[in-house]
């Protein structure tokens, strides 16, 4: 009988508190969204399952008590994983991969490995657009920096605005790993409303003529130059700003291995199964630090509000830039290309695309999205790595 009676006791369902349960509950909304309204599901699945897992009484697969050990500088297990390796879950072994940034760079090396940089490189003007799209990482640092945030945590928040879930991911783990939950799921749930915020902005700021103007057909780009290409990115950016460096490095040598074409191998496995692989184990990890004594706070709301401040100003500056570009050039820029600054590939592009057919039908803009859009990718890294030379 009171073996029965441990094993009553010993139930998820007799230890659960009232917090745990709202972010179960939480979980099961993520889910819906991801399966059901498809926002991001590749990797909104397995973060809200994740969270789910972390928050089962007693499941003991992480434990945020740790991680807060090994980050505090006075703590024995500050420096060593020995701890975590000896008495962690599951999720807590896996964890290591994040807090390493391992896989941020996995993803951005299968992120290069499916993008064609030739947009960009037909129309260098693009990356000026992708680099104005970063406007809203700083002024939301700023912002997060006003109301209370330490510098850490600000950059940390601010990098939503980029738009590139990997980056927020990379960043907050060297910055602000408290924050990790609410900021990967505030990162990946406003990209998949990238279609709902950017239009009315989009609109506000240009007249239906600006919308209407029609850019010529890019150039074609020689596969020299596509090869040439990430090299030379690599260099410059990691020589200028080696915190850079391995997003940057990672992205760039998936891109090499795609543009090279003698790696056709290696190119598919970064496009797929690693990809694959490495996004079900971030997903699940990330989901996991989002427990209920690290997400149900007052600045987890904050979190969610300067997000989409973040993502509205970077809308506006990729679109304010090509305004301001128009006044001296004579070839017309559209300014919705601008928007696409942010780094949400496609998704961006084709709202850009989606936006400029609605005034002219015979208007199309995608390849010319797609320049600011992939500039956006780097653009997203090299502010990763000048908040992290300045903050970390």
């Amino acid at each position: 009988m009171e073996a029965i009676i441990e094993f009553f006791k010993s139930m998820g369902f007799m230890n659960m508190e009232w917090q745990q349960g709202l972010m179960i509950l939480l979980s099961f909304f993520l889910l819906w969204l991801a399966i059901k309204k498809q926002y991001e599901p590749l990797l909104l699945l397995p973060i809200a399952f994740g969270m789910l897992l972390t928050n089962l009484p007693h499941a003991g697969m992480f434990h945020n008590e740790l991680w807060v050990a090994f980050l505090d500088e006075t703590n024995a297990a500050y420096h060593s994983y020995g701890t975590i390796m000896k008495e962690g879950g599951l999720l807590d072994i896996l964890y290591i991969g994040v807090k390493a940034g391992i896989y941020p760079c996995l993803i951005f090396m299968g992120v290069g490995a499916m993008t064609d940089f030739g947009p960009l490189i037909a129309n260098p003007k693009s990356l000026l657009l992708g680099a104005a799209a970063q406007l809203g990482i700083f002024i939301t640092f700023l912002c997060a920096n006003w109301m209370g945030f330490s510098p850490a945590e600000a950059g940390s928040i601010g990098i939503i605005g980029g738009a590139d879930g990997p980056t927020s991911i990379f960043l907050t783990s060297k910055l602000a790993p408290h924050l990790l939950g609410p900021i990967a799921i505030a990162a990946y749930s406003y990209m998949a409303l990238v279609p709902v915020i950017q239009p009315p902005i989009m609109r506000a700021l240009t007249t239906k003529k600006e919308r209407a103007i029609k850019m010529k057909q890019l150039r074609p780009v020689s596969k020299t130059e596509k090869i040439i290409f990430p090299i030379a990115i690599t260099a410059i950016v990691s020589l200028i700003l080696p915190d850079a460096a391995p997003l940057i490095g990672c992205l760039m040598l998936g891109n090499l291995a795609k543009e090279c074409g003698v790696v056709d191998r290696l190119s598919k496995t970064m496009q797929n199964e690693l990809m694959n692989i490495v996004v079900i184990f971030l997903g699940l990890t990330v989901g996991a630090t989002a427990t209920a004594d690290t997400f149900l706070n007052i600045k987890t709301l904050m979190i969610l509000c300067m997000g989409i401040v973040a993502f509205g100003m970077g809308t506006a500056g990729g679109v304010l830039l090509a305004k301001l570009m128009n006044v001296f050039s004579k070839e017309k820029i559209n300014p919705l290309i601008g928007s696409a600054g942010v780094s949400a590939v496609p998704m961006a592009a084709r709202v850009s695309q989606t936006v400029g057919q609605e005034e002219n039908p015979g208007n199309f803009l995608l390849m010319h999205a797609m320049g600011p859009n992939v500039a956006g990718v780097i653009g997203s890294a090299v502010a990763a790595g000048i908040l992290l030379t300045m903050l970390g």
